[in-house]
C-alpha cells in the first residue's frame, strides 16, 4: 500500500476513507498479483532491510536474511575484541554488499573490499555502498573468490553458497524461484566454497586477524574439519536467533 500510493503508515491511517485512484489501485493490483505468485515483498519493492540499512536488491543478488545478521554480529565482536584500528575487511561473495555495508556502517574507521564473480552483483554492491555513503571507504572487485587478491586483511567474512545440489529442488519457492542459483549452489555436498576459501585464509589474513563464515545449520562439523585441515586449530561455532549453528569463526595465528 505504501509503495502503491507513495504514502507512509500515518498517511494511510489518516486517509483510510480516501479513494486510491486509478493509478495507485492499478499498481496495488499488480503488486498483489506478484505476491500471490509467491514473489517476496522485498523482491516486489526492489529493496530489503538489513542491519538497519535500506538496500537495493534485484534478481542478480541474494535477498539478505535476518540469519545473516548473526554473521555481522560475530564479525564486529571479533574486531572489537582485537581492538583493531582502521581495519581492512574482505567480503567474499559480496552479492548485494549487505554484509560489507553493515560492517562499514558500524565501523567508521574501516575500509572494505567486496568480491563477487557476478558482474551484475558487483554493480549492485557498488550501488548499495554508494547509497549508504561508503564509496570512499570501499572497493568492489569482480573475480572468482580470491584469485585477484594479493593484500592481507584484518577481517574476512563470507556468506557463500552452501546448499547441496540435492537440496536445491526442496527449497521454498520464495527462495529457489527468485534468488540467483549462483548464490545458492554449493556443489554436490554444499561445501565446495569452504574448500576453496579455507586454504586461502592463511595467505589473506594478517597475523592476529579473523575470519567469519556463514554456514548451513548442519554443516558446523564439516566446515570446522575443512578449516582444521587448512591449519586452523580452533574454530568457534555461533548460533542464530533460532538456535541453529550459523557462523564458524577462526583466528589467524
Amino acid at each position: 500500500m505504501e509503495e502503491a500510493t507513495g504514502s507512509n503508515p500515518l498517511g494511510l491511517m489518516a486517509g483510510a476513507d480516501r479513494n486510491l485512484g486509478q493509478d495507485a489501485a492499478g499498481r496495488l493490483e499488480k503488486y498483489a498479483a506478484r505476491r500471490l505468485g509467491g514473489e517476496p515483498v522485498s523482491r516486489i519493492l526492489g529493496r530489503s532491510g538489513f542491519y538497519g540499512l535500506d538496500l537495493h536488491i534485484g534478481p542478480d543478488v541474494l535477498d539478505p536474511r535476518a540469519d545473516t545478521e548473526t554473521l555481522v554480529n560475530i564479525a564486529l565482536a571479533k574486531l572489537n575484541s582485537k581492538e583493531l584500528a582502521n581495519p581492512h575487511i574482505l567480503d567474499l561473495g559480496t552479492g548485494s554488499g549487505a554484509i560489507l555495508s553493515a560492517l562499514l556502517d558500524a565501523r567508521e574507521d574501516a575500509f572494505g573490499v567486496g568480491v563477487d564473480i557476478s558482474a551484475t552483483a558487483c554493480a549492485r554492491a557498488r550501488q548499495n555502498l554508494a547509497h549508504c555513503g561508503f564509496s570512499d571507504r570501499s572497493s568492489v572487485i569482480c573475480g572468482d573468490w580470491t584469485r585477484a587478491l594479493r593484500g592481507q586483511f584484518d577481517l574476512i567474512v563470507s556468506n557463500p553458497p552452501y546448499i547441496s545440489q540435492s537440496e536445491l529442488a526442496a527449497l521454498d519457492r520464495e527462495v529457489i524461484a527468485f534468488d540467483p542459483i549462483l548464490a545458492l549452489d554449493g556443489g554436490t555436498d554444499g561445501l565446495d566454497p569452504y574448500r576453496w576459501i579455507a586454504p586461502e585464509l592463511n595467505r589473506l589474513l594478517r597475523p592476529g586477524g579473523a575470519a567469519c563464515l556463514e554456514i548451513g545449520w548442519r554443516q558446523a562439523a564439516d566446515v570446522t574439519q575443512i578449516l582444521k585441515d587448512a591449519g586452523f586449530r580452533e574454530a568457534r561455532i555461533s548460533t542464530d536467533c533460532g538456535g541453529r549453528d550459523r557462523v564458524v569463526a577462526v583466528d589467524a595465528p
